[in-house]
């Protein structure tokens, strides 16, 4: 793949979750979970942009992105696809990162360790660190060309598909001769959860951002926590993730 690609990271938000409402806006360390989301993820050296909704309720996400500074697109609530589709196409993207901002501790130079393999290896290539995992939910990323995710858009009919983005991109049944690559880390964290969809894991979040400054921290300092204090992973390791 050519080293002059534009590569952005798009990031979804919205505030109508239906476990947590207004989750993103909720604040610890005096910052939102959103800002704390797009601080670490700026760290990757690549520009972030939001993708959320024309949904009035989402005029607060606007006004945050507008305060601050973040470019952001608006679109379809349902058609997560499409909304993310016209936001690469907007900001003239080649390379897309996609991410969600309910990870308000995502590792910025990990996304950016994933881009750089990513930009070493054919165009139809499709990378992440989250189909095979072995890091905690919460540094979950994609990362593949704008080409694929415009073959997704056009022909990907599914309402799964519409509504996670990447399941045609990397389906070979579909997205013919697609390079999928996992990335991983040595020693499996995957049992770890530092992603936020309930009350639970606000509690553990807000903690490890207020007392243990894991929002000044990397992807291994992080999981280092984790390993060395087991009380912390006991406060969410109930909660099921919902399926894909």
């Amino acid at each position: 793949m050519q080293t002059n690609q534009r590569v952005g990271i798009i990031t979804q938000a919205r505030t109508t979750s239906s476990r947590l409402p207004k989750k993103v806006l909720l604040e610890a360390g005096n910052k939102t979970v959103l800002e704390h989301h797009i601080d670490r993820l700026k760290l990757s050296g690549h520009p972030v942009f939001v993708a959320t909704t024309t949904n009035q309720t989402d005029d607060l996400i606007v006004e945050l992105c507008e305060k601050k500074g973040i470019p952001y697109h608006r679109g379809s609530e349902h058609d997560v696809l499409s909304r993310f589709y016209d936001c690469a196409k907007k900001f003239e993207l080649d390379v897309v990162v996609r991410v969600t901002s309910d990870c308000p501790l995502i590792d910025g130079e990990l996304v950016k360790s994933g881009i750089e393999k990513m930009l070493a290896m054919p165009e139809n290539t499709y990378l992440s660190n989250c189909i095979e995992r072995t890091y905690p939910r919460g540094f979950d990323f994609e990362v593949f060309s704008f080409s694929a995710l415009k073959k997704a858009y056009e022909e990907g009919t599914e309402p799964f598909e519409r509504e996670h983005v990447t399941p045609f991109v990397r389906n070979p049944e579909k997205n013919t001769g697609v390079n999928i690559v996992h990335l991983k880390r040595d020693k499996d964290a995957s049992a770890y959860r530092l992603t936020l969809d309930e009350k639970d894991d606000w509690t553990l979040i807000k903690k490890m951002i207020e007392e243990l400054h894991a929002d000044k921290k990397n992807a291994d300092a992080i999981i280092e926590l984790l390993d060395n204090d087991k009380s912390l992973n006991l406060i969410n390791s109930h909660i099921e993730q919902k399926k894909v």
